[in-house]
């Protein structure tokens, strides 16, 4: 069953079946219809020539007196010669009915009641019938036999019309054993054509079948060789469009593969960098005070201050990072709740007012209306709290910070605008990199770990919003937040 259920999921299987029984249905029609044909063709090639002898004869009996006088020896060899051309049987019957001559000499002067006859005598030409019967291998045909008289004075019982009078019927039995014969003949030819298009049909399918499917291989192959290690080049396979489009997904992937291994090296670096300067300070720190014999209490304060701040930076640094791990790993889903946006940005407001007292920076709030929205609100204070906490610590002397909240039907919009030193053209799309700093020197006084708009940006997706940021330098910045009102459940808050 196994080996089965493989064969019918393989492309190679489906597409020679397809072809395989496509052909097979196709030529077993195409010899039916051939079949088919001939024998009505024969049939009726057959009726067509008998009915013409029919009519022949049917008036050389009316010349000749035959119904009222059957002794003429002309008419009855015409008659057993017709009866022997057909393989057949002839029978002459007058208007009552009476067997007036059987070629099988068998049923003469007896009375016939048949339905084709009587309709003959009463119809005339017209009701003339022709009836193949093919299990037993005859074809049954009546002709009026007709006198050209005027009725004047005449009788009219079996008139037809004003100079037509039906005497009489010629009913007419031909075998059909020629025709039955060469079907047979047909039909075991048949037998060998339709052998022979199996064979080159099952060929031909196997064939097609392998040459359809190389491409295919060719990229199984080419998968597993990037798979293995064995090289990261693109693939290029462009047989069809639909492996072209798969290579040029492969690609994409792959592509992104080595970026996220970039990424990841640059990010390890970048760790370890971050992680190693705070603890390089604490050390020199620590050796300096080991170096020296008597340390006044002032000097030893100073030094453990020091080493305090930098421990802090150490921890921020740590935080950031376990924080943006659970975001990549999802490994914490959304708590998704009710939230009063309005009141959950006025408390972010209230816990920097003193931060942007101490850096002369005036922060104000402006909402256009009650914004409420089914939000992860530990995330969302998360988000606000890092943008206006950046428009603070970046800003200048005297400057200020607005933010500004507004909503529609379907989003919520939050916007931090500040005017502050701004961002440099050329860090735009670099500014959501982890440890990515436009001003390094300044970043490290205010003890910015280059996580924080990493994070921000992260929440934002996870919540199925955007972010956007419109900057000059000298003059300030912008960061606008759209989220959606009602959030709408993906993958990653499913469990």
């Amino acid at each position: 069953m196994k080996i089965l259920r493989y064969l019918f999921r393989s492309l190679r299987t489906r597409i020679f079946l397809a072809i395989f029984i496509t052909g097979i249905l196709s030529s077993v029609i195409i010899l039916y219809a051939t079949l088919t044909n001939y024998e009505e063709r024969a049939v009726n090639v057959n009726t067509l020539e008998a009915k013409t002898q029919m009519r022949i004869l049917a008036n050389h009996l009316i010349t000749n007196n035959y119904l009222q006088d059957p002794n003429s020896g002309t008419i009855s060899g015409e008659l057993d010669m017709l009866s022997s051309l057909y393989d057949g049987r002839v029978l002459i019957i007058d208007d009552s009915l009476r067997i007036v001559r059987d070629t099988y000499g068998i049923a003469e002067g007896k009375t016939i009641i048949s339905r084709e006859v009587i309709q003959c005598l009463k119809k005339g030409d017209a009701g003339a019938t022709s009836r193949y019967d093919r299990q037993n291998g005859y074809i049954e045909m009546t002709t009026p036999i007709m006198e050209t008289k005027s009725l004047e004075g005449g009788d009219v019982t079996r008139a037809v019309s004003q100079d037509q009078v039906v005497r009489g019927v010629m009913l007419i039995s031909i075998s059909t054993e020629p025709i039955t014969n060469t079907l047979r003949i047909l039909q075991r030819k048949a037998m060998i054509i339709e052998i022979i298009i199996l064979a080159v049909l099952f060929g031909l399918s196997v064939l097609i079948a392998d040459l359809v499917t190389r491409p295919f291989n060719r990229i199984t192959r080419a998968i597993n060789d990037v798979k293995a290690g064995y090289t990261n080049q693109p693939i290029r396979e462009n047989a069809y469009m639909e492996t072209e489009h798969i290579s040029n997904a492969f690609n994409q992937l792959l592509l992104r593969e080595k970026a996220l291994d970039d990424s990841r090296q640059a990010f390890v670096a970048n760790v370890s960098h971050e992680l190693k300067t705070p603890m390089t300070s604490i050390k020199v720190l620590a050796d300096s005070l080991t170096a020296q014999g008597d340390v006044p209490v002032e000097l030893y304060r100073d030094f453990m201050t020091d080493i305090t701040k930098e421990i802090d930076r150490e921890n921020q640094i740590i935080n950031d990072l376990l924080e943006l791990v659970k975001m990549d790993k999802q490994v914490s889903a959304l708590g998704i709740s009710q939230v009063d946006v309005n009141l959950l940005t006025e408390n972010v407001m209230k816990r920097l007012r003193p931060l942007a007292r101490r850096m002369d920076v005036e922060l104000t709030f402006e909402s256009a209306r009650q914004v409420t929205a089914e939000i992860d609100e530990i995330k969302m204070s998360m988000v606000i709290t890092n943008l206006v906490e950046n428009a603070i610590k970046y800003n200048k002397e005297h400057g200020w910070v607005h933010v500004t909240l507004d909503a529609d039907h379907q989003y919520f919009t939050l916007e931090v605008s500040d005017s502050g030193v701004g961002i440099p053209e050329d860090s735009m799309e670099h500014i959501y990199e982890r440890f990515y700093r436009v001003d390094k020197s300044r970043s490290r006084e205010i003890g910015g770990t280059g996580l924080g708009l990493a994070i921000t940006r992260t929440a934002v997706l996870m919540h199925r919003g955007s972010i956007d940021v419109r900057s000059r330098e000298e003059e300030g910045t912008v960061f606008t937040v759209r989220i959606p009102l009602i959030h709408l459940a993906g993958k990653e808050d499913k469990t």
